[in-house]
């Protein structure tokens, strides 16, 4: 979570004079966080979900003890990572990961950006909750107890 909202930190710093000029509070919000492209709570979720237990039990598969690539699993990972943005993307960005979307919408929400929208708390829950669900659902199918 640090290491998220040190990144989106450096990047409102790097951007910071972007920012200034920019008139379009989405875009701006956007740098920072995930957003549905159709606001549907339910399949928002769904998404969260399905792309999050897609990576988590590949990742486990791939660095199992039994087999793997060693240093080069974070390559399969990757690809892994490729796919479910491709595919589950345009739906709601695919967070797959709360720190990822959490950490900077916080700061979006603490940084001086001129002419910032809200930092939509009310959707903030859905890139949290659905990577938390889908992981436990990828452990549970990965061990077998479905």
């Amino acid at each position: 979570m640090l290491g998220a909202c040190l990144g989106a930190f450096l990047v409102w710093a790097h951007y910071k004079p972007h920012f200034d000029v920019t008139e379009s509070q989405d875009g701006k919000l956007a740098v920072f966080c995930t957003a549905p492209a159709i606001r549907t709570t339910g399949l928002n979720l769904v998404s969260e979900i399905i792309g999050t237990a897609v990576l988590v039990y590949a990742v486990l598969h791939i660095t199992s003890p039994g087999g793997g690539l060693g240093s080069l699993d974070a390559l399969p990972v990757a690809l892994v990572v490729l796919v479910i943005g491709l595919s589950l993307g345009g739906t709601t960005g695919y967070a797959i990961n709360p720190a990822r979307d959490l950490g900077p919408r916080l700061m979006h929400a603490l940084l001086p950006i001129p002419n910032k929208r809200d930092s939509d708390w009310n959707y903030a829950w859905i890139p949290v909750a659905g990577p938390i669900i889908g992981g436990l659902l990828a452990a549970l199918i990965y061990r077998g107890a479905f």
